[in-house]
């Protein structure tokens, strides 16, 4: 059974494949070309792309995640990919962030992911977690992508950008909500017999 995660991000790919222990297929792979998200929500967004990689006996995977600041009212929120406008472009992306947080106190953020997921018969269902952290005045780190370098996580008192992946993994919104999606694909009565 194939499984495919619809999405072109080749950094979301290896994230997930390490995390599902087998190789996953990109949009890319299935002949699928951008998609377009016009969803009002992350899980909107995530099962948009969900259904333009699915087809029958495959197991389809997206996700849509994005940071979320309190100052901002929760901007960028579903436009964190293109905050700066197309193209994307993480730089400027992250000078906007900083530039709208100048005069900020309150840096608190959180990034959000949702997961949808369409089973081999059709049926579909949404996991969703979150990270909560605050924004930094400064980069710190070279890993990771996006606002990573920017984004100090509560639970470890490091920047995503300072983390291994595997360390990332253990307390990102996508490794949350992954584990979530896993647990319901590996535990669920119901789902576990279409995957057989």
């Amino acid at each position: 059974m194939d499984i495919v995660l619809a999405t072109h991000n080749k950094h979301k790919i290896t994230e997930i494949s390490e995390m599902m222990g087998r190789k996953v297929l990109s949009a890319s792979d299935v002949g699928i070309d951008e998609i377009e998200e016009n969803g009002s929500t992350f899980a909107e967004n995530a099962m948009i792309k969900a259904k333009a990689v699915w087809k029958p006996g495959r197991l389809a995977i997206a996700d849509d995640s994005g940071l979320c600041v309190n100052a901002l009212g929760g901007a960028p929120g579903i436009y964190s990919a293109r905050y700066a406008g197309e193209p994307t472009d993480d730089q400027k992306n992250n000078e906007k962030l900083l530039a709208a947080l100048e005069n900020e106190t309150d840096r608190s953020a959180y990034y959000i992911c949702s997961i949808a997921c369409i089973l081999p018969s059709g049926k579909s269902f949404v996991t969703e977690a979150k990270t909560f952290g605050v924004m930094l005045r400064e980069y710190r780190g070279n890993g990771g992508f996006g606002y990573d370098p920017l984004f100090l996580t509560d639970d470890l008192g490091k920047t995503f950008a300072e983390l291994t992946l595997a360390d990332k993994n253990s307390i990102s919104h996508r490794g949350r909500a992954f584990r979530l999606l896993m647990d319901k694909l590996n535990n669920d009565p119901e789902i576990k017999s279409e995957l057989v």
